[in-house]
C-alpha cells in the first residue's frame, strides 16, 4: 500500500462505492431521465449512483488525511458466501414459498454468518422482520406478493 494512503479501509471502501455508484450512473444513461416530479427509469439509479459516488470520493480523499486506527483484517469468505447464498435463496423462494418463508430464510442465513449467532434471537428477529415485511410491502404498498406461495397452497 503506498505511503500516502494513511487509512486503507477508507480508501478501499471509497473505491468500492465509486465503482458501484459510477456503474449505476453509466447503466442509467440508457434510460429516460425524466424530472423530479415525473421520474423516468433512469432518475433513481442516476441520483443514487451519483450520491454513492460522492460518498466514495469523500472516503478516498479522507483516506489520505486520516490515520488508520487498526489494520485491515482478513476477508470474511465464509460470511460473504452465507450472506450471498441467503440473497439467492430469497430470490428463489419469494415466488414459490412466499414472503414469510423467503424473509425467514434470508434473515437466518445472514444472521448465521455472525460469530454471535444464537438460534433463539435469530428466529425472533426473522419472525419480526417477516411480519414487518408483510405489513409494509403487502398491506401498505400493495405489492402482489403472496404471504405463503403456491408451494404451500397460497
Amino acid at each position: 500500500m503506498p505511503s500516502f494512503i494513511r487509512h486503507p479501509k477508507d480508501f478501499w471502501t471509497g473505491v468500492i462505492f465509486l465503482i458501484v455508484g459510477l456503474a449505476a450512473v453509466i447503466i442509467g444513461r440508457d434510460y429516460t431521465m425524466g424530472t423530479a416530479g415525473r421520474m423516468g427509469p433512469a432518475y433513481f439509479p442516476t441520483v443514487l449512483g451519483g450520491l454513492l459516488s460522492l460518498i466514495g470520493l469523500a472516503a478516498v480523499v479522507r483516506s489520505f488525511f486520516r490515520e488508520a486506527d487498526e489494520p485491515i483484517g482478513k476477508f470474511a469468505i465464509k460470511e460473504t458466501i452465507l450472506i450471498l447464498s441467503g440473497v439467492i435463496l430469497f430470490a428463489f423462494l419469494i415466488r414459490g414459498a412466499g414472503m414469510v418463508v423467503a424473509v425467514i430464510a434470508i434473515v437466518l442465513m445472514s444472521a448465521f454468518a455472525s460469530a454471535k449467532f444464537k438460534w433463539k434471537s435469530g428466529i425472533l428477529l426473522a419472525a419480526g422482520l417477516a411480519v414487518f415485511a408483510i405489513l409494509v410491502f403487502i398491506k401498505l404498498l400493495g405489492l402482489p406478493i403472496a404471504i405463503f406461495g403456491p408451494w404451500f397452497g397460497g
